[in-house]
């Protein structure tokens, strides 16, 4: 794959995508958005990948959307902006393999939301989050006051989203933000030691257990479980399912087929 905004590297069934704006901490204007629409497009249909992280070029891992290009939008333009930065996060979303966040650096506004939109977010100790948003005059726009309230709780999301303040990663961990917090130099390591983890698993139990989790949030709970129940019975259709319970049984090996 070749954009003129984002690095694409593939290790094994591991894809990285870096956001390549560095010397404006890899802010989200359409041109970016609209590269990461296609990438992930791309991303989807691609066989040998498993498991993605997003991550960021140089000191950020996305410091918001871009503010030079939304300080001349109409409403229209602004609103258009915002649907177009919907559509990318919700692809994260229903994307079929997993997609985790290695938040270096700052994630701000449009950047924290890009990492709301991830299945998991880890963070380098030095990150900084947050939805400052409203010290510009503006309210989230590409989802925050959706996702955040759903990850961290009401009282949280609002405190955040309100003060426009800024959290450390240690902070963001409390909260429920991020699932881990490593040091700066590590942070890549473990967020590609967890990628390769989760795409060593039998591929169709990791794509339908993200789906039913994904549908949790949109499903009442009888409706939830009558999906997860039919998805648990596709399962056991595939050769993983056979060949892992019976090496299980049989107290044997196992190798993942990805059927």
């Amino acid at each position: 794959m070749s954009f003129e905004f984002l690095k694409v590297e593939q290790r094994n069934a591991v894809a990285i995508v870096s956001l390549n704006r560095p010397e404006v901490l890899n802010a989200l204007n359409e041109a970016v958005l609209g590269e990461l629409l296609e990438c992930l497009e791309q991303l989807n249909s691609a066989l040998e990948t498993r498991a993605v992280i997003l991550t960021g070029v140089g000191r950020a891992f996305v410091a918001g959307a871009d503010i030079e290009a939304m300080s001349v939008m109409s409403p229209e333009e602004g609103q258009r902006f915002s649907e177009l930065g919907m559509k990318v996060m919700s692809r994260i979303e229903t994307l079929e393999m997993p997609v985790i966040a290695a938040v270096n650096g700052f994630a701000i506004g449009g950047g924290c939301e890009l990492a709301l939109a991830c299945d998991i977010r880890l963070a380098g100790k030095s990150a900084k989050l947050g939805q400052p948003e409203v010290t510009l005059g503006i309210s989230p726009g590409f989802g925050a006051s959706q996702r955040l309230p759903r990850l961290v709780g009401m009282a949280s999301a609002m405190e955040l989203i309100l003060t426009g303040a800024l959290i450390k990663a240690e902070e963001a961990l409390r909260i429920g933000l991020v699932s881990h917090v490593y040091e700066d130099g590590s942070l890549m390591d473990e967020a590609v030691a967890m990628a390769e983890k989760i795409a060593a698993n039998p591929w169709v139990a990791v794509k339908y257990s993200k789906k039913a989790m994904r549908q949790s949030l949109d499903l009442e709970i009888g409706q939830g479980c009558a999906y997860e129940s039919a998805v648990f019975g596709l399962t056991f259709a595939t050769e993983d399912q056979k060949g892992a319970m019976k090496a299980f049984v049989d107290k044997t090996e196992y190798t993942v087929k990805h059927k």
